[in-house]
């Protein structure tokens, strides 16, 4: 509650329409028994107390998302590099993946209802920059689209990444460590590859009619893919992984 104290020569005739949202029963009057607003001048009264109570902010208890939408609990950022050195908010890699806290109830596909792909505590893989992050019983939360998660992963190793929908987890070929003349290329001069072995593949997308539409590529493809499609990460094993959608995939190889 807060409280202000206004004496007389700060109160005139003049001034006294900026006090009309106030209820009589929130003044105060410390001398001054019987009085009308009609009637109020600068020698009425010593003094008075207005109290104002202070608006806080609202504070939610649950959140439900709607339609085909999931609501995530976001990962921390790693605060320290594997060396053990704290990094700066600005060098921290922002996380891509988070624990499902509730699922909406899904889309209607032409006559058909499509469930969400995932189920709550579930431990997801999110594309980046996508949904809308909100604060949540004091931690960060992101509400997306259930095609906007890439896959389930329930350890810290990416090759156990189970795709969703029409993604598929690729184990990219290493680039070529030196030049055909046999000079050492650094990782900034080294060409990206867009070959690389299939790992997993998901369930498939969905047609008109709800059904699941199986990949047109399976477990051990090797494959040629767009260059600057899908998402990237590094796993502990040493190779790079690739997630990205089947229609992203150009051909595959055969030798």
């Amino acid at each position: 509650m807060a409280t202000s104290q206004l004496t007389a020569s700060s109160i005139s005739s003049r001034n006294l329409p900026l006090f009309e949202g106030f209820r009589l029963s929130s003044l105060q009057f410390s001398s001054i028994n019987h009085l009308r607003m009609d009637t109020l001048t600068q020698k009425s009264f010593p003094s008075f107390v207005v109290k104002a109570s202070t608006v806080s902010a609202l504070k939610y208890t649950s959140i439900k998302p709607l339609g085909d939408r999931v609501l995530v609990k976001i990962n921390e950022a790693d605060e320290k590099s594997e060396g053990g050195i704290i990094l700066p908010t600005t060098a921290q890699t922002k996380p891509q993946g988070g624990e499902v806290v509730a699922v909406g109830e899904g889309k209607s596909v032409g006559k058909s209802k499509v469930e969400i792909s995932v189920k709550t505590g579930a431990k997801v893989v999110y594309s980046k920059y996508v949904g809308t992050e909100v604060e949540f019983n004091g931690s960060k939360h992101l509400i997306l689209k259930d095609d906007d998660i890439i896959g389930i992963l329930e350890t810290d190793e990416v090759k156990d990444l189970k795709p969703l929908n029409d993604r598929v987890l690729i184990q990219v070929a290493q680039a070529e460590e030196k030049t055909a003349g046999g000079l050492f290329l650094t990782d900034a001069t080294k060409d990206k590859p867009s070959i690389g072995t299939v790992i997993a593949v998901g369930p498939g997308s969905v047609d008109e009619e709800g059904n699941k539409t199986p990949l047109s590529v399976t477990t051990g493809n090797t494959v040629l893919y767009s260059k600057y499609a899908g998402n990237d990460f590094k796993s502990k094993d040493g190779f790079e992984y690739v997630t990205l959608r089947a229609s992203d995939v150009i051909a595959v190889l055969s030798q």
